[in-house]
């Protein structure tokens, strides 16, 4: 399969479809984390008990983790345009379904809905990576993957804000609409992708996700990546609540939010890592970024004394997490551009994983040692992916040269 003929065709996305992409993926990630800092309000007004509101959470993870296994591959089998459509259509009613939700049980099902239908991020991200020229591959991916990382962070700071003015079941609202509308809009401006597709049954296509990731050596180095850098940015942000929360600081939740905003600073970064990657240093990137990372720790450990070197920290720890992912992508679809739903979606569950990892452990761990048993985790997370970079050696070329296969396969 002449991978470069592909490519050449699919090249019809550019930058200002890039930043409209990069907007419905924050629209449809932030579906996911909307529900964080409204628990107890949803808790109270359900009749759910305590010990049972983890699960508000737990089930929208749970349907995206199913969704990056069964939903995203199938960007490889079907034109992802309609795809993205459909899935933000489904997206929105079962936001719907969470307003209209009467008791606990109807709640935790349309979660579920609502987080295996906001992988329509993932199925974003290959379209823009498999539908954009080789040689600004990673500018569209840094591009996109900037809304990503944008919704994730203010998700949370926008739903305090107007569940606190309207109620909880306000802000799921407001997401269905914005859902709807956004929908209407990729359908009119979106063009086809025009990937070559093979002909595989869906459970073989679903099945070759995880076969790729374990065939392909740059797939399980930077999953491997993936999964330890994820681990460290859950850490931070599943515990950062609880020091902020105690003396000396006694934070509101809306206050603590905010720096939502200072870590959303970091996903300029995402940008310049693509841009980087596309001139061939993704490894160089790759290195100075997981050591950034490693750093960053360091300022984060002051979150109990000092504010200002603790938002230091998460704006130098959130540069190096989107300088990480964006290289990881365009590294991973270069192996092969008519497969990159299903390489991105094997990626992505090692995020997913890492992500609800590493905020178990650190909420665990402050409880036994508190935040700085939680840095010290995230620090030694943060320097065993530096270390995993060290298996991260080029084929052939230059130091930092990964290039696309001739004949690469989705077989």
């Amino acid at each position: 399969m002449d991978l470069s003929g592909d490519a050449e065709a699919a090249a019809t996305i550019d930058m200002r479809s890039a930043v409209l992409l990069a907007v419905a993926c924050g629209l449809a990630v932030a579906d996911v984390y909307y529900a964080q800092p409204l628990v107890e309000q949803i808790g109270a007004d359900l009749g759910i008990g305590r010990g049972a509101l983890g699960l508000i959470t737990a089930t929208t993870q749970g349907g995206y983790l199913l969704g990056l296994v069964l939903i995203v591959p199938l960007g490889d089998l079907v034109e992802r345009r309609r795809l993205i459509v459909a899935l933000m259509v489904i997206a929105a009613c079962a936001l719907i379904a969470v307003v209209a939700a009467p008791g606990m049980v109807w709640l935790f099902a349309a979660n579920a809905l609502v987080g295996s239908a906001s992988v329509v991020v993932q199925v974003i991200v290959a379209y823009a990576a498999a539908s954009s020229a080789p040689q600004r591959r990673g500018r569209v991916v840094g591009t996109v993957t900037s809304g990503v990382v944008i919704g994730i962070l203010l998700a949370r700071l926008v739903s305090g804000w107007v569940a606190e003015l309207a109620g909880w079941r306000a802000m799921y609202a407001v997401a269905a609409v914005t859902m709807l509308g956004m929908a209407g809009v990729l359908a009119g401006v979106l063009p086809r992708d025009r990937i070559a597709r093979p002909r595989v049954p869906y459970l073989r296509l679903i099945t070759t996700t995880l076969v790729m990731g374990i065939r392909e050596p740059v797939v399980r180095v930077r999953a491997a990546i993936g999964l330890l850098m994820f681990t460290a940015f859950g850490a931070v942000w599943g515990a950062m609540a609880l020091p902020l929360t105690a003396a000396p600081w006694h934070l509101s939740t809306g206050e603590i939010g905010m720096f939502a905003l200072v870590g959303a600073a970091g996903a300029l970064g995402a940008t310049g890592a693509g841009r980087l990657a596309d001139r061939g240093h993704a490894r160089t990137v790759t290195a100075i970024a997981l050591v950034m990372l490693t750093l960053s720790w360091a300022a984060i450990a002051a979150a109990p004394w000092s504010l200002p070197l603790l938002a230091l920290g998460v704006v130098a720890l959130d540069l190096a997490i989107q300088a990480l992912h964006v290289t990881n992508q365009q590294l991973i679809v270069a192996v092969d551009p008519t497969a990159s739903s299903r390489l991105i979606a094997g990626y992505m569950i090692f995020y997913s994983l890492g992500s609800g990892t590493g905020a178990a452990v650190a909420t665990t761990l402050y409880s036994v040692t508190g935040w700085s048993g939680v840095c010290v985790f995230g620090a030694a997370i943060s320097a065993l992916a530096l270390g995993v970079r060290f298996f991260d050696r080029p084929v052939t070329g230059s130091p930092d040269a990964h290039p696309i296969p001739a004949n690469a396969t989705c077989e």
